[in-house]
């Protein structure tokens, strides 16, 4: 048995991109990169986990929640973009997770979209 948000594909998605997150930066120097590695695996997981806890909310919550999942989206382009500045991700890795970040935020914006239609 599933819960309703777990039939979303924007949320599949999210799960997906905190995993190859957390892949990448697995390979990550421990000693150094700490505190790139958490924040970027804490705002690639935080994605689908405002998408769950939103999707639990009337509308108006849902919406909300959907905007932090949408800051989230972005918060990981700039922390992979130091990730690759500071060779602990090559170049094709970071331009793959950039497309399904992309690929996320567009879906999270028209979910919201929808959400906010419904309600007027």
């Amino acid at each position: 048995m599933a819960f309703q948000f777990q039939k979303l594909e924007v949320y599949n998605d999210a799960v997906g991109l905190a995993d190859a997150v957390y892949a990448l930066t697995k390979r990550f120097p421990r000693e150094k990169a700490f505190d790139l590695t958490n924040q970027l695996r804490r705002a690639s997981l935080s994605i689908s986990c405002n998408i769950a806890e939103g999707s639990s909310r009337g509308s108006k919550g849902f919406a909300h929640f959907l905007n932090i999942a949408l800051g989230s989206c972005y918060e990981c382009v700039p922390l992979l973009e130091v990730s690759k500045s500071q060779g602990y991700a090559q170049q094709d890795e970071c331009e793959q997770l950039f497309r399904q970040i992309h690929r996320i935020s567009a879906r999270v914006s028209a979910l919201k979209n929808s959400i906010s239609t419904k309600e007027r």
